[in-house]
């Protein structure tokens, strides 16, 4: 059987980055919430378990993450950068009334081309934004 901890060191160790006990706690948590956390998120989550751990760590980790491509970054709101473990292309919803950031896998005519009408591409993020079906239900029920 494979631990956590085994399932997370190798990757950040293929990568050159060395496998702290907070940054496999960094990446474990990314891949177990995938609701897209800021760096605040994570912090109030992992300083319970975690007491010494600071947002510096957390940032100097994501950025380490960031730089070997094991993360990605999302500006969707505007006025913060959530994060994403999810590397493989695919875009975002986002829901208006609640907030939540949610992945959606759709087709995209763009995705894995270099270059369109003479531009190069060096990166595709597509965003939607509009009210999710969990608050739709709640505004049904009310």
């Amino acid at each position: 059987m494979v631990t956590k901890t085994k399932l997370y060191r190798k990757p950040l160790q293929d990568r050159g980055i060395k496998p702290t006990y907070q940054r496999l706690r960094i990446l474990e948590y990314l891949k177990k919430h995938e609701n897209h956390p800021t760096v605040e998120m994570i912090y109030e989550d992992l300083i319970k378990e975690i007491p010494t751990i600071s947002k510096t760590t957390i940032y100097n980790t994501l950025n380490a993450l960031l730089e070997k491509g094991m993360i990605h970054t999302i500006t969707i709101t505007g006025t913060e950068t959530r994060y994403d473990h999810k590397v493989s292309p695919h875009h975002h919803f986002l829901c208006k009334r609640c907030g939540k950031i949610i992945d959606i896998d759709i087709e995209c005519p763009y995705v894995g081309k270099k270059e369109f009408d003479g531009h190069r591409i060096k990166e595709i993020h597509g965003y939607f934004k509009g009210i999710c079906r969990e608050c739709l239900k709640k505004k049904d029920r009310s």
